[in-house]
C-alpha cells in the first residue's frame, strides 16, 4: 500500500487521525514533528530557539525525505511543511496525500492550553493562525488527494470519511 500523507494546519488533528488511521490499516505510523525530536534529542520549541524556523525546516524537509522513502506507513506533517516546493514534491510523490482542513477557531480552541506549538508564542495566536491558513491553505489543496473537513467532528468520523473515500480514489 502507499503512504498515506496527512497535512494541515497545527490543530487539525493529524497526529490523532494519523494514529487511528494507521491503526485502522494496520500500518506504521509517523510524526514527523516528533520523528525530528527524537533525531534531535530536542523538543520543536528548543529547536526553533536554538536554530531558528530555518534550522527546524532543514531538520524538517531531511526527515520528510527520509519518511517517505519508506512504504505502508501513515505520516502526519507539520503545519508548515508545505512551505518549501521541495518538501511538497516529495510528499506528493511519497503516498496520497489527506489534507484535513479545519477553522481558525478550531484551531484555537484544540491548542489553546498547548505550550509546544512555537508560532503560537504570540498576543494575537488567532491573527496568527488566519495570517498561515492564508498562506498555507492553497499549497495543502495543491497537493492533496483527498480534502477532509474535521470541524466539530469525533477523529473516529473524519478515520471512517478517509476509509470511505480512499476507495474512490484512482490510482496515480
Amino acid at each position: 500500500m502507499q503512504n498515506l500523507i496527512i497535512v494541515g494546519p497545527m490543530g487539525a488533528g493529524k497526529s490523532t487521525i494519523g494514529r487511528l488511521l494507521a491503526k485502522e490499516l494496520r500500518l506504521d505510523f509517523k510524526d514527523s514533528d516528533k520523528e525530528i525530536e527524537v533525531r534531535a534529542g530536542a523538543n520543536i520549541p528548543w529547536i526553533f530557539d536554538v536554530e531558528g524556523e530555518q534550522g527546524f525546516r532543514d531538520r524538517e524537509q531531511a526527515m520528510l525525505a527520509e519518511l517517505c522513502e519508506a512504504q505502508d506507513q501513515v505520516i502526519a506533517t507539520g503545519g508548515g511543511a508545505v512551505m518549501r516546493p521541495e518538501n511538497r514534491r516529495t510528499l506528493r510523490a511519497g503516498g496520497r496525500v489527506i489534507y484535513l482542513h479545519t477553522s481558525v477557531e478550531q484551531q484555537l480552541a484544540r491548542t489553546a492550553r498547548d505550550r509546544n506549538r512555537p508560532l503560537l508564542r504570540t498576543a494575537n495566536p488567532g491573527k496568527v493562525l488566519s495570517d498561515l491558513l492564508a498562506i498555507r491553505d492553497p499549497l495543502y489543496r495543491e497537493i492533496a488527494d483527498l480534502i477532509i473537513e474535521t470541524d466539530e467532528r469525533p477523529p473516529r468520523l473524519v478515520v471512517l470519511e478517509i476509509l470511505a473515500r480512499l476507495k474512490d480514489l484512482p490510482e496515480r
